[in-house]
Formats: C-alpha cells, sequence, structure tokens
C-alpha cells in the first residue's frame, strides 16, 4: 500500500507539497495542538451500524481506509493550485487505468454531466457558458440510450439540455442517429437488459463519428474493469470513488479521451459560469481519491474474495442451523460483484416478515443493516463488515430467525 513518503514522490512536482505532512509547530496556522477527539455522532444522537448491506449511497457508502483519511488531512494544511492538483492526480490515474486522461470529479453522476458537456462544448468557452440552453449555439442536442438502461441515473445527462433517445433494437440505433446526437450512453449495470452489446454499440458509434460513454459506478471489483473499457474503446468512462475502492463518498472519476477530458474540465471548478461549478471538489478529495486507487489496484484481491467468502460462510452455517431456513450464496455479474448471501424461510415455519427483521436488527445493539429482498428473504454482504462483524452479524441474525420459529 501507499505511504505518504510514496504519494510525495508519485507527486513531487506539487509546490510544497513536502508540506502535507504538516507546517512548523512555530506557525500559528499550523494546527499541530491535539485536541481531544468528538464522537460527533454520540454527540449529536446520530445512529452508526454495522453494515451488512452493501455501498448505498443513502448509507455513506464504504468507509475510508486511515491511509485515505491520512492524505487528506495531511493535504488540509497547505494550499495548493486547485487545476494543478486535478493535472497531476489525473496524469497518475490515466496511467493506472489506461485512459488517456482522467479528472476526479464529485462523484459518478457528476462525471456523467461533465463529461457529456466535454463533448457538446469541446474547447469552445462560449459553449462552455451557454450550457445548458442548447438552441441557437450550434452544440448538438440528443443523447441516445437503449431503453432497458435508462432507469434514471439518465437524469445527469439531460442537466446539460440534451434529450434522451430511447432505443431497443440495432434497427432503431440505426435510425436514430442523426445530425443532432452528441452521445450514446451505456449503463453497464443494466447491460443485460438491453439487446446492443458493448462491443457492438461502439462499433455502430465509431462508424458514424459519435462519442461514447459508459457509467460503470458501481462495476468494481473486479479491479479489471477499471480498465476494461477504456481497452475496449469508449471515448469516456465514468465510476464511483467512494464504493470499492474506500475513496471520498463524494468523489468519482471521469476518464477517457484527452481532449474530452480537457473539454469536460472547462465546466468544472474553479471556473464559474458553467453548469458545473457547483460540483466542486477539493484537493484533499483528489489526493484521497488518488491514494484510494493507487491502493486498490495495488491489492491483493484474491485475498480479499477469501476473507469475504469466509465471512459471508460464518453467517450462511448460523443463519440455516435455524429449521425452516434457507441460504444462497451467488456472485452478482453486473454491479456489486462480491459474495452474497441470501436468505430466505417457510412463513408457516417462521412468523417473520422481512421488514420486521429488518427494523430488530436496525434497532438492535449494536445495529445491523441488512437489505430486504422480498417479504420472505434477504441479502447480506460482508465486504462492507469490520473485522470481526461477522460473528455479530451471524449471532444476531440465528437470535431473530430462532426466536420466530413457530
Amino acid at each position: 500500500m501507499i505511504n505518504r513518503r510514496d504519494l510525495i514522490k508519485h507527486l513531487s512536482t506539487f509546490p510544497l507539497l513536502g508540506g502535507i505532512l504538516g507546517q512548523s509547530s512555530l506557525d500559528p496556522l499550523s494546527f499541530t495542538a491535539k485536541l481531544p477527539v468528538r464522537n460527533l455522532a454520540k454527540e449529536l444522537g446520530i445512529r452508526t451500524f454495522i453494515n451488512a448491506a452493501g455501498t448505498y449511497t443513502f448509507m455513506t457508502g464504504s468507509l475510508m481506509q486511515d491511509e485515505v483519511v491520512e492524505t487528506i488531512q495531511g493535504a488540509a494544511k497547505e494550499f495548493m493550485i486547485l487545476d494543478e492538483v486535478q493535472t497531476k492526480v489525473g496524469e497518475k490515474i490515466a496511467a493506472l487505468t489506461h485512459a488517456e486522461a482522467a479528472v476526479v470529479t464529485a462523484g459518478c453522476f457528476s462525471a456523467l454531466t461533465l463529461g457529456l458537456a466535454g463533448v457538446l462544448t469541446g474547447m469552445d468557452p462560449k459553449k462552455v457558458e451557454a450550457l445548458p440552453h442548447l438552441e441557437g449555439t450550434g452544440m448538438k442536442s440528443e443523447v441516445i440510450i437503449q431503453k432497458g438502461h435508462n432507469i434514471g441515473y439518465s437524469h445527469a445527462l439531460t442537466n446539460t439540455g440534451c434529450t434522451i433517445i430511447s432505443v431497443e433494437t440495432l434497427e432503431d440505433l440505426e435510425k436514430a442517429i442523426n445530425e443532432k446526437t452528441a452521445l450514446m450512453w451505456f449503463l453497464n449495470i443494466q447491460a443485460d437488459q438491453g439487446q446492443i452489446k458493448h462491443e457492438k454499440w461502439i462499433e455502430v458509434a465509431k462508424s458514424k463519428g459519435i462519442a461514447t460513454m459508459i457509467d460503470m459506478a458501481a462495476d468494481v471489483p473486479p479491479v479489471e474493469n477499471l480498465w476494461k473499457f477504456n481497452d475496449m474503446g469508449f471515448d469516456l468512462v465514468c465510476v464511483s470513488g467512494g464504493k470499492a475502492m474506500r475513496g471520498p463518498q463524494s468523489a468519482g472519476i471521469l476518464m477517457g479521451k484527452k481532449n474530452l477530458i480537457e473539454a469536460a474540465r472547462l465546466s468544472m471548478p474553479p471556473r464559474g459560469s458553467t453548469i458545473g461549478r457547483g460540483m466542486k471538489v477539493n484537493k484533499e478529495e483528489i489526493l484521497g481519491m488518488y491514494v484510494a486507487l493507487d491502493n486498490f489496484v495495488k491489492m491483493d484481491h484474491k485475498k480479499e474474495w477469501k476473507m469475504w467468502e469466509d465471512r459471508i460462510a460464518l453467517i450462511s452455517n448460523a443463519a440455516k442451523s435455524v429449521k425452516g431456513v434457507n441460504v444462497e450464496t451467488f456472485v452478482p455479474e453486473l454491479g456489486n460483484h462480491t459474495p452474497t448471501l441470501k436468505v430466505s424461510w417457510d412463513l408457516t415455519k417462521l412468523n417473520l416478515p422481512v421488514k420486521t427483521l429488518q427494523d430488530n436488527l436496525r434497532n438492535g445493539n449494536p445495529s445491523i443493516e441488512i437489505m430486504p429482498a422480498d417479504g420472505s428473504s434477504l441479502t447480506i454482504t460482508s465486504w462492507m463488515l469490520k473485522s470481526g462483524e461477522e460473528k455479530i452479524v451471524a449471532a444476531r441474525l440465528k437470535e431473530e430467525l430462532s426466536k420466530a420459529a413457530v
């Protein structure tokens, strides 16, 4: 895993970056005085919980590694030029992901908006300021999406002023392409809900000179996906930073062709009068995201996977020891590709609606979050569990199931 000394070596061209380790204790702004750590969750009455559900935004995603937190804290003690931070970090991210260029965004949703903005405006500052008003600007105005991929995240694209054109068949796609077509967008988590697959989508787009973008927000692991879609030929690739990579929850990555990334950055802070002005990413998040990505790429993924499997097995064995309970371990092919446990039961043998079980686990001590699947089943993942928490989840799940036996 990269440490702060390596980070300084990697990004040595930053002016004064050595100060990331802290200023002199003689400096009144050095913040070296150690104050007692406040438990703000307890102080404010905010519930904390064991996360056996997954990397959901409403559950605040994942937990940052200590090294990422240390990077953020160190970066907070120095001033830097925001564009320079993005450029230097972008170069490192691009090298790791086989992209021509990259930039850290305010989450994956932001990457979608900014990426399309870059496609629409190019390097024309007047067009940048005009967005999301396209009429009379000469900018294109339509984005083509497969019907099965249009599940809500496409709102990030209409933020630019573009209109969504839905297609189902290859014939539909060919007919939909016209002089207004700006982008062909692909949602990876819904890849099995469209008739046109990745390679064909790219092939058609390239034959017509149209840019392509793929949203793979939750599609790591596997780690190879971080470069798979760049290698495949998508012009822009968007991913969340605060899920499996355990970067800042509010960070994402936009990567792809250099000219499009440069154009997208014209709609990003620190520039004003743009649709992306509110999508600010601070230097701490940018540097933290780089460290999180670098660590994720270099980690022992086989060892991590084995740990997840062992945790799931422990919970599974506890659940199935209760008469009437069935368990199934599976790995989702698309999105949250990790060992996942489905627990179901015969309602004639266990008088326990899933909502009741969910509430009992949530309101217990410690609080535990799981995900309901339907009226008599739930899913549990282990990849967001801290060491030892799998034992607590197993014991509490067995306890609640056992109490419900008829």
